[in-house]
């Protein structure tokens, strides 16, 4: 008892799973008391979920039977009881089953079926028919019962029959005879449901056993069973159907309530059968041999395995052609017979599945029933047959419609039968009018044909389909028939059973019509004018003369009648008004429309001479057309009348309103095509021209319903060849509102005509692009008696499809064997070169018809080709193929279209994106019901290809809500669309969610639901839950039609649009301004991390190529995604350029703003721009290299180091650069190259560098050798890696390299080495060869053993004293003295000093180390946050520059100082300035320390010289960026700061290297104008140093690279080409760059179109033509003014002296030097000096003093004052502005360079100065002619 007393005291969950059997008893009693007590929500159900199973599987059967009660009891209560499913049941089956008690197997059984109940019937089935595999018989007959109990219960919708049926037969070869037993009681349960369908699975079992089924099924009762019980989601319909029963009694029947069994199709219970592999080897040996018995073996090889019920999908495309060519070229009928057996097979077999194949097969089976023997033809009947069930009529239709008109009678016998068969099947949804035309059209040519068994066939075929179609559909067709085939065909079609019991169109019995005709008396005359009144009477007959006179006898008044003949024109005048209010007062029943407008035509009639009375007359004829029921036949009376009169000056107005009366009466379809007949077969151009007129304006007032298009066209196209200007203009008005209505398509009738009356039309298409047509006015409001049934339909139906006019050509006698068998064939060129052949052929043809033989099937393998060109050229063939052959595509979609969305999961971004323009032209020609159709979309979905999923279903996304209904295969698509749901991809998720709310609104939420069930309980919960949300947003069902496309531009919405404005949040305002708002870096953690290692497990591609591959960039854009900001990766890749240039500046600006974002993603960022190195764009590479060198200057100040990953992905790319032929590339390379040692380990650098060394490009080679020398003279030996002997026996072997520069950089590399290690150097390297060790032993005995001499420096401390004794251990420029002469020696030939220069040591690099990282490391500080930091950094600088012993040692650090200042400019403008905490006034000082800085560094011309374009163009920016800010404006010490920037810029502008500094200034020039957020005066600014740069270019041009130069202006150009520059708000940028290409061409002459090679192509921008205009120009203006300045040279002296006369007077003197100014501007070639030199001295000084006066007193402020001689130098300093001229015989060294002509220049000055001539003046030849040039002074 005491151990009783402990487990009575647990809890019961606790006492459940006791050892003691009795506590657990005792757990089960109150367990189950517990489960039929609390709430189904109740926390206390999880305790037990873990616990559940151990009740059915207890070892002691007492508490096991009541641990069963308490488990049926926790199903049935608990919501956590589907969570159990599987492990109870497991046990359940395997420890209940096989128990003896029978109460337990009850229980057991119970539960299964709860748990079918609770909606988990999947999972119960799954694992009884795993307890069917059980050795234990005991427990098969338990699973063999429960699933009988199951099925009986909930029925076959819930219980899945298939896997019942497939295990039957097992069941039924048991030993055991109770499962026999059960086996057959099952099977008669499951006949119950689906009837017949079970026999064919059962056929293979024991003949005794299927004797004693058959009789059990006789007893099956032939009433529809139903379900008895029904699951948790139907109790619904299980009330429904209580109250039914209740109402109804025992008898009462409730198939309104519960569905009885669904049928279900014996194919779907079969397992299919793979039979391809199964094929004999030597299958398609043998088909082909010419002995028929081997081509029979094959044949029945084939046969024997097409006699499986279903197969398995596969490529069947060579079998289909074997089996082709034996039934279309064999003449041995047996072979024939016995392939088209085997195709049956294979159509039966595959059923959708061949209908790829059906559209090839047809043609030959039919073609081939020109055989007449009786069991050929059987054998070929049932292959077309069976090929039928495979696809649809509509897609045979044309192959049909062209057997019609054989001239073999058996052929169009069987066709037309073949033809009665298919309509049996159809329904007449699948027969519509558009199909049914043309094939009744066929079929009536028919019915007259000769051959009676043709004619009895086509009448067959034409009652069948009046059965199915109706009467009302088939009576249009019948109008022309006699009554008797009409009669014939009417007993037929009440004779015919169609398929299934279907009931068809419907017939009416009797006479047609006759009921129709006893009401129509009885309709009410008040009948509204919209009742289609011409249903209910008869067809109006034309009527004799006599009885119309009496009938209009009777309504007029015998005066009116009388007079209508009278010679009066007054009393004609009079009775026509009588008429007219006769007409107009008259009841329109009692309105003889007819015997009226006759009554008009009585003499003088139409040809009325006096016009008022012809104008009563069309009168008349309106007001009876719209009071009266007017009939076609009243208006044919009229019509031709009216027509004449078109063009009548008085009458023409008045005769269309009668048409456009008419046209209301009779319809405007009717009456437009005989007025345009009528109006043709006249000789009057003013008649032609008025009728096209009327119809234009008549069509947007009816509108466009019902117009024979096809009939227009013909007339059109008459009137645009007319020779008449007005009905050519009439034609071309007309199309205009035809485009209206039909779009684009409408050019396709007209493109053969006249280019210059294409232009015209295009013209008129263009006028009415975007508007839409207007609303109709008329038409449809009132209809006559006078069409007879049937007239209706005919008339919707002449509209039709466009593209069905238009002419098509059978191309598939041009798709030879030779071109298919080229299409595929091994060789990849061979299978383009026959891709080309097709691609000739469909354009030769235009518009195709669908019949291509077997291209289609080759194209499809071309789909899947290892070439993506030829993949791509397939798309493009198919995309031509859509616009050739239009909705006749359809039957193309199986075979061809479905591979194309295979296409989509390429990895190629191109062919993806050829593959949705292929897939769209088809979809637009097809629409998207056959695509939706079949299993194949689902397939595709299936893949687990992230590119195809996000493309399919995207286009889904796109196509599915302009669909109005969809197939029921839909459903299929949706496990896959719910596995998408969960995709690794995040795109595919998305793309997937989007699209979710669009099947939902076709399929609806419940079957959507129902469908979760199959899913994994947290995949389930997960997608239930974005179905509630997709069902809030769902939007609302199109109601347009589900057609491909409009055929006319409509306004239509997207559906992503749509989609917003059914849920989701409407768009705000623009992309830029939406999405630019953010940071553009997204830290995300552990994000490079987890890159690292999916590289290392090769999840993804490693960063390593020798060229970037698509798929490497598609993955580091997948990779950015969730790192940067949706707009930045937009530009990041964007295929233009210019958005790559946006990007950079973007991330130039937040570089510091969001440095640990960058970092956080700088693996990324770094293999974004080795990307860039891959670019021929030199903007785009120079930007990027920019942005390098920003990035890694901030990454060392920030102490980041590079991970091996960031730097095995970006410097071996980095190192390619180096080789870059342009030296500016080059230049900030090597500075990015010395950067990255600051963040990452020199060492490691090395190997880099020596594998650069390897390259075929001799630059690199160099390069990388030169960088190699420089990281071991500053890091020492340490730094070669692997080891220092392996190393310098590498760079050794460069030494006897074929190039000059890899051999000496080599060995200065070598040199570096020596001097750091010395004599060790030849032991390292050891021998290297014959040629280098020669050239190594020869520079062993030049070199001093010096022992390197490393300087140490204080961290942040520059060392003077050392850098001015480095410096003076170098060897300037030594001058020769100049030579002293007496004043006559002057006179002598001048002999020119060679200058001499003595070489740079070969030791200089290791001299400069130390130096050198110390600049780096005070330059570094420059661009500091702190303001005392960088101004200490500056102060340093600025001692060094103002000290020219010492200021070379800045050499090669010009870029980096002017980065680092500018740096700081910036951070001062935006963040100094921004900061209220700061002093201005050390603001202000920091500006004045950066200026003087440069000025001091400008001032140096050599180190002027050194800054690089992109250094440059930040510089001026960031200055002209101070200029404007209005806050240093403001401030007293703004103005100061303000001229110093001035002066900064002018010296900028003086002595920096001119082709830098002009190219810097266009591209900033570009960037701002390019910029809509600029400010417009910073653009005025640029353009002011681009003129003052223009001005200096006379002087400079020579030192210009115009190459350079000519790239930017076209790249300029090419972004504002010269109607963009046009449209800015100011015309400066235009005439900026109009000046500046004028002013190079002036210089350079013809030249300059020399200097084009680095343009890529130059058909780009209109530079080139541009040089050429202004080159032409120049020249013929430069002839002519060289002509004037001889005829000049003549009279310069005499027009001299009359001035220099008057000023020498006193009254004139004034006069005299503003006439010499005057002739000085026009003549600014005249040499004044030679003039001036014979006068006085004092004369001379008084005229230059008084010219310099007046130039000043005029404000010529942009040119210095005009000189009496003299021209400019190179550095842009005017010579001879002096009275004074000086000599400057000390110029600094390194300002200016040394040459032979300096010498000169400044002897002509000293003879000048001495009175003497210059009488060696250098004269050159121009155009064959001496002038004259004169050198002056510096």
């Amino acid at each position: 008892m005491g151990d009783d007393s402990d487990w009575m005291k647990l809890p019961v969950d606790q006492k459940c799973e006791h050892k003691v059997w009795k506590a657990r008893l005792n757990g089960y009693e109150e367990a189950l008391k517990l489960f039929q007590r609390i709430d189904d929500t109740s926390p206390e159900w999880a305790k037990y979920q873990g616990i559940i199973k151990k009740f059915v599987t207890d070892s002691n059967s007492v508490a096991q039977l009541k641990g069963l009660e308490a488990v049926l009891a926790y199903v049935e209560n608990a919501h956590v009881a589907s969570r159990t499913v599987g492990e109870v049941l497991s046990g359940v089956v395997c420890k209940v089953f096989n128990q003896p008690k029978a109460r337990a197997k009850e229980l057991a059984s119970d539960i299964c079926l709860m748990y079918i109940e609770i909606e988990k019937a999947d999972i119960v089935q799954e694992e009884l028919i795993k307890g069917l595999e059980n050795k234990n018989p005991k427990v098969v007959v338990a699973c063999v019962e429960t699933i009988r109990r199951a099925l009986c219960e909930f029925g076959s919708k819930t219980v899945t029959l298939k896997p019942i049926i497939k295990v039957l037969p097992k069941l039924f070869e048991s030993r055991e005879k109770a499962v026999r037993h059960e086996a057959k009681l099952l099977a008669v349960e499951v006949y119950r449901w689906i009837r017949d369908s079970l026999r064919p699975p059962l056929q293979n079992i024991n003949s005794v056993q299927l004797k004693e089924l058959e009789e059990e099924w006789v007893k099956v009762p032939s009433s529809a069973p139903r379900q008895s019980r029904f699951l948790r989601s139907q109790q619904d319909l299980r009330t429904k159907f209580e109250e039914q029963q209740a109402v109804a009694g025992s008898d009462g029947d409730c198939e309104d309530v519960a569905d009885s069994a669904p049928q279900v199709d014996p194919y779907e219970l079969q397992d299919p059968v793979e039979i391809l592999s199964k094929l004999p080897k030597d299958f398609y040996v043998k088909i082909e041999a010419k002995k028929w018995q081997e081509r029979k073996e094959a044949l029945e090889a084939l046969a024997m395995l097409a006699k499986h019920p279903k197969l398995d999908n596969g490529d069947y495309g060579d079998v289909v052609r074997a089996l082709k060519r034996v039934i279309g070229k064999d003449t041995n009928v047996i072979l024939v017979s016995l392939a088209a057996k085997c195709l049956a097979g294979l159509a039966f077999g595959l059923r959708k599945n061949f209908g790829t194949y059906a559209g090839n097969v047809v043609p030959t089976i039919l073609d081939k029933f020109k055989e007449k023997k009786p069991a050929v033809v059987q054998s070929l009947q049932e292959a077309i047959d069976a090929v039928f069930l495979t696809t649809t009529l509509q897609n045979l239709s044309e192959d049909m419609l062209a057997v019609m008109d054989n001239k073999n009678p058996s052929i169009k016998q069987q066709a037309s039968l073949f033809l009665t068969r298919s309509i049996c099947l159809s329904t007449p949804s699948t027969l519509p009018k558009s199909l049914l035309k043309p094939l009744c059209a066929a079929l009536l040519k028919q019915v007259n044909d000769p051959a009676p068994e043709v004619r009895d066939a086509a009448i067959m075929a034409l009652g069948t389909a009046m059965k199915v179609a109706g009467e009302k559909a088939v009576n249009p067709f019948l109008a022309d028939l006699d009554k008797l085939k009409v009669d014939k065909i009417k007993a037929i079609a009440s004779n015919v059973e169609l398929a299934g019991g279907k009931k068809g169109g419907g017939v009416e019995k009797g006479k047609p019509g006759t009921k129709a005709q006893s009401e129509a008396p009885a309709k009410p005359a008040g009948a509204p004018q919209n009742a289609p009144l011409y249903k209910v009477r008869r067809h109006d007959l034309a009527l004799i003369v006599e009885v119309c006179d009496e009938l209009a006898a009777a309504v007029l008044p015998a005066s009116c009648v009388k007079m209508l003949d009278s010679s009066n024109w007054k009393e004609r005048l009079a009775s026509m008004e009588e008429f007219y209010q006769v007409a107009e007062q008259m009841d329109i029943g009692a309105m003889p429309c007819q015997a009226l407008v006759r009554m008009l035509a009585k003499k003088p009639g139409w040809k009325e001479t006096n016009f008022q009375v012809l104008q009563l007359k069309l009168q008349v004829v309106a007001v009876v057309a719209q009071r009266g029921r007017f009939s076609k036949t009243s208006a044919s009376v009229v019509l031709d009348a009216l027509v004449e009169k078109m063009g009548d000056v008085k009458c023409g107005g008045k005769a269309k309103d009668a048409l456009t009366a008419i046209g209301e009466a009779c319809s405007l379809s009717w009456i437009a095509e005989q007025v345009v007949s009528l109006a043709f077969a006249q000789k009057n151009p003013k008649n032609q021209a008025e009728t096209l007129n009327w119809l234009a304006n008549a069509m947007k007032e009816f509108g466009f319903t019902g117009i024979n298009v096809k009939a227009f066209i013909n007339h059109v196209k008459t009137a645009l060849g007319a020779s008449n200007p007005a009905i050519r203009a009439a034609a071309i008005s007309l199309l205009g509102v035809m485009y209206l209505y039909m779009g684009a398509s409408l050019r396709m009738f007209f493109e053969d005509e006249k280019a210059a009356l294409l232009a015209q039309i295009d013209a008129e298409f263009e006028k009415m692009q975007g508007q839409t047509p207007p609303a109709p006015t008329r038409g449809a409001i009132k209809r006559t008696g006078g069409q007879e049934e049937g007239e209706e339909a005919k008339e919707e139906g002449v509209a039709g499809d466009i593209m069905d006019l238009l002419p098509r050509t059978d191309i598939s006698d041009k798709i030879t064997e030779d071109m298919v068998s080229k299409v595929g064939d091994k060789n990849w060129t061979i299978r383009k070169e026959g891709l080309n052949e097709v691609a000739a052929v469909l354009s030769e043809a235009k518009f195709i018809k669908p019949s291509l033989g077997d291209l289609p099937i080759t194209l499809k393998g071309r789909l899947s080709d290892s070439n993506k060109i030829l993949v791509q050229q397939t798309l493009s063939i198919m995309q031509q193929m859509a616009t050739a052959m239009g909705p006749a595509l359809k039957q193309h979609v199986k075979t061809l279209g479905i591979p194309v969305i295979t296409v989509l999961g390429d990895i190629k971004n191109t062919v993806r994106a050829a593959a949705m323009a292929t897939l769209n032209s088809w979809v637009e020609q097809t629409g998207m019901k056959e695509w939706l159709e079949g299993e194949e979309l689902s397939e595709e979905l299936k893949r687990e290809n992230p590119f195809l999923r996000q493309e399919v279903l995207g286009w889904l996304a796109v196509h599915l809500p302009t669909m109005r209904s969809v197939p029921s295969d839909l459903m299929l698509c949706v496990p896959p669309l719910f596995g998408c749901l969960e995709d690794r991809n995040v795109d595919v998720r998305k793309r997937a969610q989007d699209v979710l709310p669009v099947f939902m609104m076709h399929l609806g939420f419940d079957k959507m639901n129902k469908a979760t069930g199959k899913l994994k309980p947290a995949s389930k919960d997960q997608v239930v839950a974005m179905l509630d949300k997709a069902r809030d947003v769902m939007p609302a069902k199109s109601a347009g039609p589900a057609k491909a496309a409009p055929t006319k531009p409509v306004s239509s919405v997207h559906p992503a649009k749509a989609l917003a404005a059914a849920g989701k949040k409407p768009l705000g305002k623009g992309k830029e301004e939406e999405d630019k708002s953010g940071p553009i870096f997204t830290m995300v953690p552990n994000g490079k991390d987890l890159r690292v290692k999916d590289e290392k497990s090769l999840k993804t591609l490693k960063w390593n190529f020798g060229s970037p591959r698509d798929e490497y960039v598609e993955q580091l854009k997948v990779q950015m995604a969730p790192c940067v900001a949706k707009w930045l990766q937009e530009e990041l890749f964007h295929h233009d350029f210019q958005h790559h240039i946006k990007a950079i500046n973007s991330m130039i600006e937040c570089l510091e703003e969001e440095h640990e974002a960058m970092v956080a993603c700088l693996d990324l960022v770094l293999k974004w721009y080795t990307l860039r190195f891959f670019d021929t764009n030199t903007s785009v590479l120079m930007k990027a290299l920019e942005y390098l060198k920003l990035l890694f200057l901030s990454l060392s100040k920030h102490n980041y180091h590079l991970s091996e990953q960031e730097a095995n992905s970006f410097i071996p790319y980095l190192v390619l650069k180096v080789g870059e032929s342009k030296d500016v590339v080059r230049k900030d390379v090597r500075a990015i190259m010395g950067m990255l040692c600051k963040v990452y380990p020199a060492s490691r650098m090395f190997p880099f560098l020596m594998e650069g060394t390897k390259s075929k490009n001799s630059k690199q080679r160099a390069e990388c050798l030169e960088e190699l020398g420089c990281l071991i003279g500053f890091y020492g030996m340490s730094v070669c890696q692997p080891t220092a002997a392996k190393s310098l026996k590498e760079i050794a072997v460069h030494i006897g390299d074929r190039d000059t520069s890899v051999r000496n950089t080599a060995l200065n590399t070598v040199v570096t080495v020596y001097n750091v290690c010395g004599e060790q150097v030849y032991k390292l390297i050891g021998h290297v060869g014959f040629t280098p060790q020669i050239r190594l032993n020869a520079l062993g005995q030049s070199q001093q053993a010096e022992p390197s001499h490393v300087c140490s420096v204080g961290e942040f401390h520059l060392d003077l004293d050392l850098l001015e004794q480095l410096e003076s251990d170098q060897t300037s420029v030594v001058l020769p003295d100049l030579v002293k002469h007496k004043l006559g020696d002057l006179l002598d030939p001048v002999i020119i000093p060679e200058p001499k220069l003595r070489p740079v040591p070969t030791h200089f690099d290791e001299l400069h180390a130390g130096p050198s990282s110390t600049i780096n490391l005070v330059i570094s500080q420059v661009a500091s946050g702190d303001i005392n930091t960088s101004m200490k950094a500056l102060a340093q600088i600025d001692e060094v520059l103002r000290q020219e012993s010492i200021a070379e040692v800045m050499v090669g650090h010009t870029d980096q100082f002017l980065i680092a200042t500018s740096l700081q400019l910036r951070l001062a403008h935006s963040t100094h300035m921004a900061d209220t905490r700061l002093p201005r006034e050390d603001i202000f000082k920091l500006y004045s320390c950066a200026i003087g800085n440069m000025l001091t560094l400008f001032g140096v011309a050599r180190l002027a010289r050194e800054a690089s374009m992109g250094v440059l163009k930040d510089l001026v920016q960031g200055l002209v960026t101070v200029l404007l800010d209005p806050r240093i404006e403001e401030s007293q010490e703004g103005q100061q700061l303000i001229r110093s920037v001035n002066m900064l810029l002018r010296r900028l502008f003086e002595t920096s290297d001119q082709t830098n500094i002009l190219s810097a200034l266009l591209v900033l020039l570009q960037d701002s104008l390019l910029s809509s957020a600029g400010s417009p005066k910073f653009s005025e600014l640029i353009m002011k140093c681009l003129w003052r740069m223009i001005k200096f270019l006379p002087d400079t041009i020579s030192s210009l690279t115009l190459d350079k130069i000519l790239l930017d202006v076209h790249n300029f150009m090419k972004l504002f080409p010269k109607d963009r520059l046009r449209k800015l708000k100011t015309d400066m940028p235009h005439r900026t760059l109009q000046t500046l290409l004028h002013t190079l061409c002036r210089l350079a002459g013809p030249t300059i179109l020399d200097h084009l090679s680095l343009i890529e192509d130059k058909t780009e921008s209109e530079l080139e033509a541009h040089l050429k205009r202004t080159a032409h120009m120049v020249h013929s203006y430069t002839s002519s003014l060289f002509t004037g300045s001889l005829s000049l040279m003549t009279d310069d002296a005499e027009v001299l002296g009359e001035i220099f006369k008057k000023i020498s007077s006193k009254e004139n003197s004034k006069e005299g030097v503003s006439k010499l100014w005057e002739f000085k501007q026009r003549h600014p070639e005249v040499d004044l000096a030679s003039h001036l030199k014979k006068l006085p001295q004092t004369f001379q000084t008084f005229v230059e003093h008084s010219l310099n006066t007046l130039c000043t007193e005029r404000g010529d402020k942009a040119r210095t004052p005009y000189p009496t001689t003299g021209t400019h130098n190179r550095e842009g300093r005017h010579r001879g502005y002096s009275p004074s001229p000086q000599v400057h015989t000390h110029p600094t060294p390194g300002r200016d360079e040394l040459r032979p002509s300096v010498y000169q220049e400044r002897l002509k000055i000293l003879r000048q100065l001495h009175g003497l001539e210059n009488n060696n003046k250098v004269q050159y030849l121009q155009e064959g002619m001496q002038i004259p040039v004169n050198f002056a002074a510096d």
